[in-house]
């Protein structure tokens, strides 16, 4: 499926906004409200309303990635972080944060992966856990697991049909509030809704007949 990407171009800075990978978290209106302002009539992305700099920080803070930026004035673009790492959002989805390559999405340096079942974008979050009421911790039990030799590098996420999520790489869980809650290099996160192990896969989703159909 084919989605446009809009492109505010600034002086300094190129702001680029994905309007379906984003979840609404506000960071940008809270943050720059002078560069992104809410509820506009026509353009919403004033990209000369501050420094460089301060877009940058910014839109790294964006957790699905919608956001994204280059410098035009010699400044540092994004680049992949030191630790991979998956965050849990209480009620909601994956936070990624690595150099993903995502099963038929192409590329990126962050991510939020649906785990509730619900989104019309998989395996994109779509906000759609609101709406369905889903419930799930983001503070499951911390596992037992040594430490990763290698923190970094490339991360490859497919999409087991009708099943979970299937992450290969180094990365460490976090919970909502940081905590490591397991290391490793191969982990199957639930996105049916149905685990009892979430954010873990335990099987459920073929018992409950999940379906991915609406793969973005």
């Amino acid at each position: 499926m084919t989605h446009s990407i809009d492109e505010y171009r600034g002086a300094k800075v190129v702001i680029r906004f994905d309007g379906r990978k984003c979840i609404h978290s506000r960071q940008c209106v809270l943050g720059l409200p002078q560069v992104f302002v809410a509820n506009a009539q026509g353009p919403w992305i004033h990209p000369d309303n501050a420094p460089p700099e301060s877009v940058a920080a910014l839109a790294l803070n964006c957790p699905s990635g919608a956001i994204t930026f280059e410098r035009l004035d010699g400044g540092n673009d994004e680049a992949p972080p030191p630790i991979n790492v998956v965050r849990v959002r209480e009620n909601g989805p994956l936070a990624l944060h690595a150099e993903l390559t995502i099963e038929g999405s192409g590329n990126a340096l962050r991510a939020t992966l649906c785990r509730c079942g619900a989104s019309a974008h998989k395996p994109f979050c779509d906000g759609s856990h609101a709406r369905a009421e889903f419930k799930a911790t983001g503070e499951p039990a911390t596992q037992e697991s040594p430490a990763l030799a290698v923190r970094n590098g490339p991360l490859n996420v497919t999409l087991r049909t009708n099943g979970p999520l299937k992450i290969e790489g180094a990365l460490e869980v976090c919970s909502g509030t940081g905590r490591t809650v397991v290391r490793g290099t191969e982990h199957f996160f639930c996105r049916c809704g149905g685990s009892a192990n979430k954010p873990f896969c335990d099987g459920t989703h073929k018992r409950i007949g999940f379906k991915s159909t609406n793969e973005a």
